[in-house]
């Protein structure tokens, strides 16, 4: 097992936060010295280690600076600022904006985006220039909140006569706990709102494990990753994954080709869709001390799904009690794509009486999903080689018979709105105007958070935009993926993503998730703009 502390290795000294440190020079990164050596858990490990997601932002003597990729010997005798070090007005005031316009979710991403945005405010540029704000957003990725919060909390902060975007009350009258709740039932999973998630206080299993912990990750040729014996285990995530025979995750030059032949017939409508990557950005991760309770795999943050199935839990309780001490299980990148679930990909073919034929990756439930919206749809499941699917991720199944339904429905109306009622009641209607703005309409029972539901429409909003024109994996006749990069997935850039006017409907029936709703809506209306063009990902410009 690597020891990162052999007191041979030169040692680094920089400042952090304010006060001096000294650290290993192990030739590994300026993120693996401040989480792996000195616990500083503010900067996050999204891309592992890419260069891509902007989750590790910091700023360098003032610069931003992706920490993951930086050498920590390229920082010897520098200022090192987290989101931890920024001054405590300054944290504050970037907290409350982000809370006040749901520009944070999960919160995984936002430390680096604030730390950005705190050096682009620092830099002089003006309060009104959003187009040096999207310049600057091109070196994040946030899967959550679709952009526009988080452009919206760029303008409080920097300007003192901006307005509260619409449905953002008072922060002195608002219900955290009732926000909280809408934002569970909207993440299908425990979520909390409050003023430190922003500044990544989300209680993810990465920053609550023990520092001395031990580092464990499947190893390179694992075909099993729940069979812990396929795992590495190391001192360091660094060392883990150099022991695991990691590579650096790869942006294939294929493109995502949809993997399922139209089934024959005379068809009014047809679609065929891609292999997916639900690409939340805080890996599966989990750790456990011998004879313990492994910590949760879902933080803040229902990971749209994804982690459902995750086996780091298990790996990390029989690991750490086969080692006699704390271990963290932790999936590379490079695994969450291997391993994790994606939409089971479909091709249909439909009548404008509803009736058809769908085809669809074999998967458990998913028949019954679709017939939920399409009862008049024959089902065939079909086997493919590639990664395993999944109807837990995002509304699958059933969201790609609603887009069909609400296209039929609006050709037969001669309307250009797409109408959802879920299968739980929601309902959501979506148009594109000419000028490519999405507006939305929502009812999902009582609101409990306008602030929170506006969020997370305009999320489901941008995850949907992308589903219809840019997302995709390539993956080949045999099952293997070509894009293993976090770039490579196809998530909409700030800069290219449609402004979203939402409208949310009140009334006194139970809440319900409405996002989802919104997500079938938006892709409907999306599709119909672009020409409802047979495959997805249609590559379509917005």
């Amino acid at each position: 097992m690597a020891d990162d502390s052999a007191p041979a290795r030169p040692r680094l000294t920089f400042i952090v936060d304010g006060r001096p440190v000294e650290v290993v020079d192990t030739g590994f990164s300026l993120l693996a010295a401040l989480r792996g050596q000195l616990g500083v858990r503010g900067p996050k490990a999204g891309c592992s280690p890419q260069g891509q997601c902007g989750c590790c932002t910091v700023l360098v003597d003032g610069a931003p600076r992706v920490a993951c990729v930086t050498p920590a010997r390229r920082v010897d005798g520098r200022t090192i600022t987290t989101i931890d070090g920024l001054p405590e007005s300054e944290r504050q005031r970037w907290a409350e904006a982000f809370l006040a316009t749901g520009g944070s979710q999960c919160g995984f991403c936002t430390p680096g985006i604030i730390c950005r945005l705190e050096g682009l405010r620092a830099s002089g540029t003006a309060a009104d220039d959003l187009a040096a704000v999207d310049r600057a957003l091109a070196a994040h990725l946030c899967r959550c909140t679709g952009w526009q919060t988080i452009v919206e909390a760029w303008s409080l902060v920097t300007d003192p006569e901006e307005e509260l975007p619409p449905a953002a009350p008072d922060a002195s009258v608002r219900d955290l706990a009732a926000a909280s709740q809408r934002a569970a039932i909207e993440g299908h999973s425990p979520q909390r709102v409050a003023v430190d998630i922003a500044l990544g206080g989300g209680g993810f299993a990465e920053d609550t494990a023990p520092l001395d912990a031990l580092v464990a990750m499947p190893r390179a040729d694992a075909d099993r990753p729940d069979d812990p014996t396929q795992w590495a285990v190391a001192a360091s995530l660094p060392a883990a994954r150099a022991l695991a025979g990691k590579v650096q995750g790869r942006h294939g030059t294929a493109a995502a080709r949809p993997p399922i032949e139209l089934p024959p017939g005379d068809w009014d409508l047809t679609l065929r869709t891609s292999w997916v990557e639900p690409a939340y950005l805080e890996t599966d991760a989990s750790w456990c001390a011998p004879g313990g309770e492994p910590a949760p795999v879902l933080a803040n943050g229902g990971a749209f799904g994804g982690k459902r199935s995750s086996v780091v839990a298990e790996a990390a309780r029989r690991l750490a009690d086969e080692h006699g001490r704390a271990v963290r299980a932790v999936l590379s990148r490079e695994d969450v794509v291997r391993f994790g679930p994606k939409r089971p990909p479909v091709a249909v073919g439909l009548r404008a009486d509803g009736t058809g034929v769908m085809r669809v990756a074999r998967t458990p439930g998913v028949a019954a999903a679709i017939a939920t919206i399409l009862p008049d749809v024959q089902i065939e499941e079909v086997d493919l080689p590639g990664p395993p699917t999944s109807i837990d991720l995002r509304a699958a199944g059933w969201a790609e018979a609603a887009v069909l339904r609400a296209v039929l429905d609006a050709r037969t109306a001669g309307d250009s709105t797409a109408t959802v009622l879920a299968p739980n009641g929601a309902e959501a209607r979506a148009v594109v105007a000419d000028s490519g703005a999405i507006s939305v309409e929502v009812r999902c029972g009582r609101l409990l958070d306008a602030v929170v539901l506006r969020s997370a429409v305009i999320g489901a909003a941008h995850m949907a935009t992308g589903w219809v024109r840019s997302e995709g994996l390539a993956v080949d006749a045999d099952g293997v993926i070509g894009d293993l990069t976090i770039r490579s997935f196809g998530v909409l850039r700030s800069r290219d993503m449609p402004a979203v006017e939402v409208v949310l409907h009140e009334d006194t029936a139970d809440p319900v998730n409405g996002s989802d709703a919104v997500f079938a809506a938006v892709a409907a209306a999306v599709w119909m703009a672009d020409g409802c063009a047979t495959d997805w990902p249609t590559g379509v410009q917005p």
